[in-house]
């Protein structure tokens, strides 16, 4: 699988879920774009674009329980980046046909605030990114949209264009737009929408910028008190007919 693009199949759209929630809210994006009746909803597959399994984890769940979990929420595949990267790489072998890699600059959470200026950061990508198995960088997170420019994450752009693989940035719509400015030839997938992005926002920015995918993980505006937002749910309806770039989801991601 060379990306993890919403893709069209016969009858059935590839979708998203994680592991906390509002699953009736994802029940209906995906009927909104399939046209199916509800009684059929737990036939259609789903991918989860942001799963984190990080060390503290590992002393609960095993890399098979994981999987296990997986199963019972019916998520054919999932997008997942760890801190540290020895994580992915334990679901990776499992399951390499089920989890899409995406490797983590932070060797530990220390590395958050500081990992796109620091050189040793950059070096610990380029080799993890020998293995030839990850499909992204990231999830990462910048807070100011200078940050945009520093070393590191202009090397990992660079790294990310000759691999063909995605950006996978938690940040703020400035942030992301300048991304988008700075590296045109990456693909980026926005986490979260930048938690607070309006719906005009999230629009204007697919609308503007090919290389740019969304997902809504974490998003509780998506359906306050259980109620589909309109503007929300009809961006998803409008992207699901248009393109496949806005991915709705709910989860613990981080």
């Amino acid at each position: 699988m060379s990306s993890f693009t919403v893709s069209r199949t016969p009858k059935v759209w590839y979708r998203v879920l994680s592991g906390g929630g509002m699953l009736d809210f994802l029940l209906l994006t995906v009927l909104f774009c399939v046209g199916v009746a509800p009684g059929y909803a737990q036939d259609l597959p789903i991918f989860d674009a942001h799963i984190h399994y990080s060390q503290p984890d590992w002393a609960v769940l095993i890399p098979d329980q994981v999987l296990a979990i997986l199963d019972r929420a019916g998520v054919r595949r999932a997008l997942v980046s760890i801190t540290p990267d020895d994580g992915t790489l334990q679901l990776y072998d499992k399951a390499p046909q089920r989890i899409v890699p995406f490797l983590r600059p932070y060797r530990s959470r220390e590395d958050m605030l500081t990992w796109h200026s620091d050189p040793a950061v950059q070096t610990y990508v380029e080799e993890r990114l020998t293995r030839g198995v990850y499909k992204g960088i990231g999830e990462f997170h910048l807070a100011m949209a200078d940050q945009a420019e520093a070393p590191v994450v202009k090397r990992c752009a660079e790294l990310a264009a000759q691999r063909q693989i995605f950006l996978h940035a938690h940040v703020d719509d400035i942030t992301v737009g300048k991304l988008l400015q700075l590296y045109p030839q990456v693909k980026i997938l926005w986490a979260h929408a930048g938690m607070s992005a309006s719906a005009a926002t999230v629009s204007g920015l697919l609308d503007r910028f090919p290389n740019l995918w969304v997902e809504l993980a974490v998003r509780t505006d998506v359906a306050p008190g259980g109620t589909l937002d309109p503007t929300l749910s009809n961006l998803t309806r409008e992207r699901c007919d248009k393109d496949g770039r806005l991915l709705p989801q709910t989860s613990g991601g981080r």
